[in-house]
């Protein structure tokens, strides 16, 4: 009993914007670009209680935490999803509550194992 496609040990995958790395990472420094040109106005416009400076550290931040990636496909889509964003951003259809929940890194983590809790006194 033959195998259909038995031959073909693997398939080239079709890229979905970016041809190559470099494209990718054009495509990442545009999308950075416009969102630090951003700032400024979605401070104004949201009424947020954060400065420009904070507000562009938190887009650098947001960037490097996908530094690490190189696959072309996936810089792609999180390109396509940061651009969404963007979009939603500019044209008001988030609310003030949805931009600041980038900003609660100050909620101190849970207690995991049991000397912690003890110490921090909780009693589940």
């Amino acid at each position: 009993m033959a195998v259909a496609g038995k031959g073909v040990v693997a398939a080239a995958v079709k890229p979905i914007f970016s041809r190559d790395l470099g494209e990718a990472k054009r495509r990442v420094r545009e999308l950075y670009r416009a969102w630090y040109r951003e700032v400024p106005n979605a401070v104004h416009l949201y009424q947020l209680d954060i400065t420009v400076k904070q507000g562009r550290n938190k887009v650098r931040e947001m960037f490097m935490k996908n530094a690490h990636i190189r696959d072309p496909r996936v810089i792609d889509m999180l390109v396509i999803k940061g651009k969404m964003d963007l979009q939603e951003t500019i044209q008001v259809w988030k609310q003030r509550t949805h931009i600041m929940r980038y900003f609660h890194e100050t909620e101190t983590p849970r207690p995991k194992d049991f000397l912690s809790k003890f110490y921090a006194g909780h009693d589940p």
